[in-house]
């Protein structure tokens, strides 16, 4: 006959999951369990008829049976176990005080039977077992679903006692199945279960008035062996064979093996299936771009060949942030579940738990994704040429890509906000030298972001401006370099086998930027100067300064109009004294035409014509009056 494969903790595990239980829904849940007992009943033909006519079950036996009979069984213990934590919870509202006993009597039922169903269900994969139609390691997952489910019971009937017992026969049993699982997703799938029932035991211990019930671990190592041979039939002869079929491991399930996670030379904790599947793709992901980067050091120097590379070493990256993207999104629903629920971190010594994996999982994303930011950039710059000779010709401006800088600058703010939210983490903030590290990188970025912003504006002659960059360019250098003085040990440029650096930066990178940056602080006054003489405010077709001023007063504004009045010469575009014009009525405004015509440099000629005809004629100088009685009777004689 053939094999059956049911695993029960599995099964448990993935409905509960999906269907309300990850937010304590155990009214949608229970529902969910009523429809799928339907399917499986109209499935296998287990109905009772149709109409008044009640037709009364075959019994299952061994040879009949199949998978879909294990999993009604299973569905029908999940359907009333929900059903009474539901009844349960809703005692336990205010508004159902006056019947609050009636719903929990109702709960103790429904959890009876809950145990009933669990039983038969132990029942059938026992027989299947000595038929050598079940593996030991599905037996085992069935044990250990009805043990736990069995104690669960006696704790709510407060019989801590045999509680105690079954529930840490139950751990022994994960703790085997852990230990033997051959795939990373088998290993977490025991570690949650055992996590589930680890608080339960403490409870239980608690109640007993041991002291020192915080002690899970001792409290196992203490009951189970003297138990799991008088609870679970065969117990050690099971656990014996589950370890015989883990050594014959087939070569496919290698691949489904996780590699230990580290931080800090500490192992981090993955407990949870679900982010055991994402963090495999992630793992993949990364073996495709080490073998990609391989590729690229063995490769020949060719232009083109490292072009085509860097494009492939993208796609690659890419690929790490899409299998990170939705390992990010998993954990921050188990994050947000346990908020929910009002769970504690079920993690051994409560130091790393869900939240530190979501946020060790976060510094992955931002890290790599400050890589690919970082590779593009160095590809665009290596796309015309030499970055040097890029920034000489953009201030010509000649042979240099209009959309370069701004590409580069919007990468490099990408990479900004990237170390911005890093920085944030509490991972990073609870490590100082990764902090400072953190950064350090973060001011050098600012630096080369404004570097690059400055070079967008040399090539429409706002100098101005690029030098007002480039001096916030050089604060951003000076903090780079104090950062970088006080580091005992920068863990991103000289990390673990483990933990590669994904931004390299030493004191000659920051040096090399301050030469870049005083290169280009140099061209850009040069230019300024060139373009018109270094004034912000004027038009340089305004004047024209003679030639000895160019020697003389080089970065000096020039007030034109103050020299031109001490030269008895006014500008042009002044406006007539009015204690020098005629005392004629004020004319009216001339049109604008005649005031640009006036205003411009080509008639300055005309200007100067106009000012003559203004001023007052100059008196001439009178004769003085002779004596005598020629004086007196001149005006006789006609004369004047």
């Amino acid at each position: 006959m053939a094999a059956i494969h049911f695993h029960a903790l599995q099964l448990a595990n993935q409905q509960r999951n999906a269907y309300g239980l990850r937010y304590n829904d155990h009214a949608r849940y229970r529902k969910h369990c009523i429809n799928r007992t339907h399917r499986l009943r109209s499935t296998l033909k287990m109905t009772h008829g149709k109409g008044r006519d009640f037709k009364k079950l075959p019994p299952i036996t061994p040879e009949i049976i199949k998978e879909g009979h294990l999993d009604l069984l299973l569905f029908e213990a999940e359907r009333a176990w929900s059903y009474s934590q539901d009844l349960n919870n809703q005692s336990l509202l205010p508004a159902n005080k006056d019947h609050a006993s009636t719903l929990r009597h109702s709960a103790t039922g429904r959890f009876r039977r809950a145990v009933h169903w669990s039983t038969q269900l132990l029942s059938h994969c026992q027989s299947l077992y000595a038929g050598s139609r079940l593996s030991a390691e599905s037996l085992l997952e069935a044990t250990i679903y009805t043990v736990i489910t069995n104690g669960r019971f006696l704790r709510y009937r407060e019989d801590f006692e045999d509680a105690v017992i079954q529930l840490s026969v139950a751990r022994s049993l994960l703790d085997d199945l852990a230990s033997s699982a051959q795939t990373s997703r088998d290993q977490a799938l025991a570690v949650l279960f055992a996590d589930e029932i680890g608080p339960e035991i403490r409870y239980c211990a608690h109640e007993l008035g041991r002291s020192k019930s915080y002690d899970i671990d001792g409290i196992v190592a203490e009951l189970a062996p003297k138990f799991r041979n008088t609870i679970v039939e065969n117990c050690d002869e099971i656990v014996k064979k589950l370890y015989t079929e883990g050594h014959g491991l087939e070569k496919g399930s290698q691949q489904k093996k996780l590699r230990q996670l580290l931080w800090e030379d500490q192992p981090v904790p993955v407990r949870n299936p679900e982010l055991v599947d994402v963090l495999l793709k992630v793992q993949e992901a990364e073996d495709k771009l080490t073998g990609q980067t391989t590729g690229d050091s063995t490769a020949d120097g060719n232009k083109l060949s490292r072009e085509r590379q860097s494009k492939k070493g993208v796609a690659a990256y890419d690929a790490i942030l899409s299998a990170l993207s939705d390992a990010e999104d998993v954990a921050r629903r188990l994050v947000e579940a346990q908020q929910i629920s009002g769970g504690s971190s079920a993690a051994a010594g409560g130091s790393r738990d869900i939240h530190f994996v979501h946020a060790y999982i976060v510094y992955q994303l931002l890290s790599r994704r400050i890589q690919r930011d970082l590779l593009l950039t160095s590809v665009l710059l290596a796309s015309q040429g030499n970055t040097k000779d890029a920034s000489q010709r953009s201030i010509k401006p000649e042979q240099v890509d209009n959309r370069l800088f701004p590409a580069v600058v919007k990468l490099l703010e990408t990479v900004v906000q990237s170390l911005e939210q890093m920085r944030t983490l509490s991972i990073v903030d609870d490590s100082p030298d990764l902090a400072s590290a953190v950064e350090a990188r973060l001011t050098f970025t600012k630096a080369r972001r404004c570097l690059y912003l400055a070079r967008c504006y040399s090539p429409i002659k706002k100098y101005a401006e690029a030098l007002t960059l480039l001096q916030h360019a050089s604060i951003h250098i000076r903090e780079t370099s104090s950062t970088l003085s006080i580091l005992t040990q920068d863990p991103i440029s000289s990390p673990s086998e483990k933990t590669p650096g994904f931004f390299p930066l030493s004191p000659n990178d920051v040096k090399s930027l301050e030469d870049e940056h005083a290169r280009d602080s140099l061209q850009y006054k040069r230019g300024w100067f060139n373009y018109n003489g270094g004034s912000t405010t004027r038009n340089p077709k305004d004047y024209e300064k003679p030639t000895f001023f160019n020697i003389a007063l080089n970065y000096v504004p020039l007030n034109m109009d103050q020299l031109l009045k001490k030269a008895g010469k006014e500008s042009s575009t002044r406006a007539v004294a009015p204690a020098l014009a005629a005392p004629a009525k004020s004319p009216a405004p001339a049109p604008v035409k005649a005031v640009q015509a006036e205003s411009a440099p080509e008639k300055k000629t005309i200007g100067k014509a106009k000012i003559e005809q203004a001023r007052p004629a100059t008196p001439e100088p009178q004769t003085p009056a002779r004596g005598g009685i020629g004086g007196l009777l001149g005006a006789w004689w006609g004369r004047s």
